[in-house]
């Protein structure tokens, strides 16, 4: 039988005298019989079930016109106007099963999403904070997932063979400008934001919603989350930091409004850990957030605020000159704003409206020094002089959305909006000599998207957008088209498919480009096996990039600027992850598994290369086991990457870059422990959530090695490696006002 109501009526003979016979048969749409149904007569106390084969058979003194109404949980409701009289009639019935979220089939092609919105979850608040390697850091947490490199030597997310840049982060639909803390060279920084924040976290390695865009690798999606249980308070205090904070809830659980603070002073940290730098500041962070929520008549308007500031310097050996150092420091102020809204607004309308504003201030110099580490300006030489110079950059950076979604029928809907992206970035560089450069760099960028989630059962479902951007940096449209295609196979287990175009503008630091230029341009291939039963999850993915006007940058004034986007590439590959939290009591472990073979030739390569910050193989196991009656988790974590490449790229006789050096790194292996103690503190009363947290980054010592830099003439190599071996963090936080204790003992269960 065709999909949706169908019927039949045939009239039989006189079935009683002053009854009215009713009797048919209820099947699904594919002819399985729909045992326990109700069959009644609206308005009237007749009616009757179906048997185990699907018949049905009852009278009714009612004649005249009535509506016939049938209905089995998991279906659509049949409804049909009749004439009843003296004949029989006879219904022959097929109902079509409801689009549910609890049963259809899932568009995850590309993305592992964590959600209270979503029954399927991989990675929540209390997974990232209990990864032993992550140190509560988001991004650090999503290494461990499949797709992301081990890159330590820059902050960022790496995927899938694209730059750190080619990753976008968005909290509440907004894009967030400088997610991580402020750069220093060589030293890979932490993401600002507290993962506690967030609700829902979805990591896109490819194919993400047209609602997003400017990424040419992936995309991560935080949503804050609305209201808190109750009131309470936090306090937080280590050998590296101490802070507090504070969130109040109205009586009527209307409103909220919250606070924190966080002071972070490294010094006694680098007494205990030595570091390779040579630190003549040591890195103080002082870093703040409030917060308000109120409920509206069909929906929420959040504001989220935070600022930070931070202070470091360190001095490090120079590479062009024997016994001199370079002498960095750096003084930064972030400031961040958020505000949103969401709204029922009736008939299966509800809109969100999303506005951000971030402002940034760097204020970099770089000091020539001699080993008694004072200022050297060595005027006849142009290299050595120029590495005394001073820096203010300042970006202020504006992101609004607005989004309108009407539900369809069952879990189907479209939604349609638009995007306004401003940035202005001001920059004042100062040479040795006391002259300088001064620069405006300004973008207006306007989008306007649309998609549509088609669920033509619980077993078919479909995504289909497209996005257009114009960039007056560039002066260029761009239309970029996305689909992700999900087929149910059988119990648990779907297939999936994802496809898009995404475009990018340069990078900030590559600007002003030498000559007019255009978007880079990714297309994306990607698909999917997944199955879900209970407390496991096993996904693989095969995707497939292709590269298109990639920015080539030359060297001039002293650093690369673009100078054409006419580089390509592609980056192919093979992903597994295995997660289990039901073999092992109280045991959870998960497994990630990359495979990824890429080229591309872009920046300054001569010719297609796989780029430095691409293993071929990496790999990642996270294990916890909670021990129940000490109320404490063990959490290990092992992570392997394969050798990098690395390249020492110079001019050669006729001015064209050459390779002058290049080989692979060594292997990448991280072994890092925690353990977490929650203890009950009676005199602290009865809504209180302590924890102990002690762990260790590395715990073998194994020497990683990120790449080399060289000397400008190429003949001294100086290997890229972390801060310090190892590192050890402890530190205990309490919350009064709402015990904890349970929700961290049952997600890891």
């Amino acid at each position: 039988m065709k999909c949706g109501l169908t019927f039949s009526m045939l009239f039989l003979a006189f079935a009683g005298f002053g009854q009215s016979g009713i009797s048919g048969k209820l099947t699904d749409a594919k002819g399985k019989p729909l045992p326990n149904a109700s069959v009644l007569i609206k308005n009237t106390y007749d009616g009757t079930t179906t048997d185990s084969l699907g018949n049905f058979q009852m009278n009714s003194s009612d004649t005249g016109n009535q509506i016939i109404e049938i209905s089995i949980s998991g279906f659509n409701t049949y409804e049909k106007a009749v004439i009843l009289g003296k004949e029989g009639l006879v219904l022959y019935v097929s109902l079509k099963e409801n689009v549910t979220e609890l049963k259809a089939v899932v568009l995850s092609a590309g993305s592992f999403e964590a959600s209270d919105q979503k029954r399927v979850t991989v990675l929540n608040s209390i997974d990232i904070v209990t990864t032993a390697s992550a140190n509560a850091d988001i991004t650090e947490a999503i290494k461990t997932l499949p797709g992301a490199q081990q890159v330590g030597e820059e902050e960022g997310l790496f995927v899938r063979g694209g730059t750190a840049g080619e990753s976008k982060t968005f909290i509440d639909g907004t894009l967030v400008n400088n997610f991580f803390f402020a750069n220093e060279p060589g030293i890979a920084q932490r993401g600002r934001f507290n993962p506690f924040l967030f609700k829902g976290t979805v990591f896109s390695a490819g194919g993400y919603s047209a609602l997003y865009g400017q990424a040419l690798s992936s995309a991560l999606i935080l949503e804050t989350i609305d209201f808190p249980e109750k009131s309470s308070a936090q306090l937080s205090f280590s050998f590296l930091s101490i802070g507090g904070g504070i969130q109040q809830l109205s009586r009527n659980k209307k409103f909220s409004w919250g606070a924190t603070y966080n002071y972070t002073d490294l010094k006694l940290a680098f007494k205990l850990i030595k570091q390779r730098q040579d630190y003549f500041t040591i890195p103080v962070v002082h870093n703040g957030d409030a917060n308000f929520r109120f409920k509206t008549k069909g929906g929420i308007i959040k504001y989220y605020g935070m600022f930070g500031k931070t202070n470091a310097g360190f001095r490090y050996a120079d590479l062009d000159s024997m016994g001199m150092k370079n002498a960095f420091s750096l003084d930064n102020l972030n400031i961040y704003q958020n505000l949103s809204w969401k709204e029922n607004i009736g008939n299966g309308y509800k809109t969100s409206l999303g506005f951000s504003l971030s402002n940034n201030k760097d204020i970099i110099s770089n000091d020539l020094v001699d080993e008694q580490n004072t200022k050297q300006v060595i005027g006849n030489d142009p290299l050595l002089a120029n590495k005394n110079f001073g820096l203010i950059g300042k970006g202020r950076y504006v992101n609004s959305k607005f989004v309108v979604e009407k539900k369809l029928k069952g879990l189907s809907a479209w939604r349609a909006g638009s995007e306004f992206n401003y940035s202005r970035d001001n920059s004042d560089f100062t040479f040795f000599d006391s002259t300088g450069i001064k620069e405006t760099i300004s973008e207006n960028l306007v989008a306007a998207f649309a998609e549509t989630d088609i669920y033509l059962t619980n077993n078919i479902a479909m995504k289909a957008g497209a996005r257009a951007e114009h960039s007056s940096l560039l002066n260029k449209w761009n239309v970029s088209p996305r689909l992700s295609l999900a087929y149910k196979l059988a119990r648990n287990s779907q297939l999936s498919f994802a496809y898009g175009i995404f475009y990018q503008n340069p990078e900030r630091k590559y600007l002003p480009a030498l000559s007019e230029t255009g978007f880079a341009e990714a297309t994306h291939y990607i698909l999917q096996f997944q199955k879900l039963t209970g407390k496991q999850t096993f996904r693989t993915e095969l995707f497939y990039k292709e590269y298109n006007n990639l920015y080539k940058t030359s060297t001039a004034f002293g650093r690369q600027l673009v100078e054409n986007n006419n580089g390509y590439g592609y980056a192919k590959g093979v992903e597994i992850f295995w997660r289990d939290k039901k073999t092992v009591k109280n045991f959870d472990y998960w497994v990630s598994y990359s495979y990824l073979n890429t080229r591309r030739d872009f920046l300054q390569y001569p010719t297609a290369l796989a780029p430095s910050f691409a293993a071929k193989h990496t790999a990642s196991l996270v294990m916890k086991k909670f021990v129940t009656g000490l109320k404490s988790m063990v959490n290990a974590s092992y992570t392997y990457a394969s050798g990098r490449p690395y390249y020492n790229l110079m001019k050669g006789n006729q001015g064209k870059i050459i390779v002058a050096d290049q080989g692979k790194t060594k292997s990448f292996n991280n072994l890092s422990v925690s353990i977490n103690y929650l203890p009950n503190i009676s005199k602290m009363g009865a809504n209180k959530f302590t924890v102990f947290v002690f762990s260790i980054n590395n715990v073998l010592g194994s020497n990683n090695i990120f790449g080399y830099n060289y000397s400008n003439d190429g003949k001294n190599k100086q290997a890229i490696l972390p801060p310090s071996r190892r590192f050890v963090y402890l530190g205990c936080f309490l919350s009064f006002g709402i015990d904890r204790t349970d929700d961290a003992i049952n997600n890891n269960l």
